[in-house]
């Protein structure tokens, strides 16, 4: 019987042969992962199931969203997760120094592979499908059963094949390449189908933009993106110290509920507009929307678990380099993880951002979800490098967010309205 990637991870998962669109499984799972808003809820549901968890070495909790602590719920919420890490004998419990946002901080620390299945009570937990990974995004009941038991139920998706070609140009990154998907596709137009990317522009990505991409891919309702394994995901997954893939590849005759081609030398710097995700434009007209006019702004944020690692920096530095960010515009920058701030701050990226004005914060999610470090007022606007952009997402119901990729949220920041970089730099 004929798979794609998702179904040839969930078989072997499930102990089976093949498995098909629509059928529910039990799969086995190699990683459980919470954060301090989710796991909370998730542990107190384990506290009434009454065992130990199935293995303390597969469970992550990363103390990211309101942390450093915000408040004291976000104080008690990181408490209640480092007493249960410690009476579970959990040692992947990441908070202060070690803490990074999870969907960066994973990855960089090897402890997702490609053949992996994951689940997180966090709906970016598709990040991983850029290492050759099944990740999805569960609730804290699920996360509960899976710290007790190390399985979960799917429905086992059917899939939407992603083909892409040509390579990315200047000051375009994978947030551009998921923008413009999402924008033709909409925010439902993979409701629990798994988006598996292919084709020969699949080798142009770098795995920065993979990562980008599967993170977003939940925005266009997919249970999960997903990339091929290729040299440069065997080398990221060297690097990073994981274990050893197990590599899966969709057969010839894999059937697929739609295919979509995507042209990557045509795609330009993109924006999603308020208050979904698929209202994208761009600067020259040749987008979903109409031509990207005069927004004012009032905040950029580059970070999040979308773009926070360190090629995200780089542009970021790059085109602040040098410049001053527009008066009024409060510039704020957070790199993912502990490692991505050393870096930056060894390669000089970090005194790059304060001499142009911007703010750098530790690790945290804080802005993207209306957290804290950069809460939005009425009537305010932000660019940010974000995945979503819902009403009140950042802050005040009234106010207002465009998702962009870094380099277009630095070059906004300099001119104190949505602008492409392109014009800041030109197209070296």
């Amino acid at each position: 019987m004929s798979m794609t990637m998702t179904q040839k991870i969930l078989a072997a998962a499930a102990g089976r042969e093949s498995v098909a669109a629509g059928e529910l499984i039990l799969a086995q799972l190699d990683r459980v992962l919470g954060n301090d808003i989710t796991a909370p809820v998730a542990i107190e549901e384990f506290a009434r199931i009454g065992t130990a968890v199935f293995n303390p070495e597969k469970i992550s909790l990363v103390m990211d969203h309101f942390a450093p602590n915000k408040d004291i719920k976000s104080a008690t919420n990181c408490q209640m997760c480092r007493n249960f890490a410690a009476e579970q004998g959990i040692a992947g419990f990441y908070d202060g120094g070690e803490m990074g946002i999870e969907h960066a901080l994973l990855p960089e620390r090897g402890l997702v592979t490609a053949g992996d299945v994951v689940i997180g009570a966090d709906s970016h937990t598709c990040t991983y499908g850029a290492l050759g990974a099944f990740s999805t995004g569960v609730g804290s009941t699920d996360m509960a059963v899976g710290m007790a038991t190390g399985k979960a139920w799917f429905k086992v998706p059917a899939a939407i094949e992603v083909e892409l070609s040509g390579s990315l140009g200047r000051w375009v990154g994978g947030k551009d390449v998921i923008l413009h998907l999402i924008g033709e596709i909409g925010v439902d137009g993979a409701l629990y189908q798994s988006l598996e990317f292919s084709g020969p522009g699949v080798a142009a990505l770098s795995v920065s933009d993979r990562l980008c991409i599967c993170n977003m891919a939940i925005e266009a309702g997919a249970k999960n993106g997903i990339f091929p394994v290729d040299d440069s995901t065997l080398a990221y997954l060297q690097e990073a110290g994981a274990a050893a893939p197990c590599i899966f590849t969709a057969d010839a005759d894999a059937a697929y509920a739609r295919r979509i081609y995507l042209d990557l030398d045509k795609l330009t710097p993109t924006v999603a507009f308020p208050h979904l995700p698929e209202n994208t434009r761009t600067f020259n007209g040749n987008g979903h929307g109409e031509p990207i006019g005069e927004v004012r702004i009032d905040q950029a944020v580059i970070g999040s678990c979308t773009n926070g690692r360190l090629d995200d920096l780089a542009v970021a530095a790059e085109l602040l380099a040098g410049r001053q960010v527009a008066r009024g515009v409060r510039t704020i920058i957070i790199p993912a993880t502990p490692k991505v701030y050393l870096e930056a701050l060894r390669l000089g990226y970090i005194e790059t951002f304060l001499a142009a004005g911007a703010q750098v914060s530790t690790p945290t999610c804080g802005p993207c979800l209306g957290g804290h470090m950069g809460v939005l007022a009425a009537g305010e606007r932000a660019v940010s490098t974000s995945n979503r952009n819902f009403v009140g997402r950042m802050g005040h119901p009234q106010s207002e967010v465009y998702l962009a990729s870094p380099a277009v949220a630095a070059a906004s920041a300099l001119t104190g309205q949505l602008t492409d970089p392109a014009t800041i730099k030109g197209g070296q």
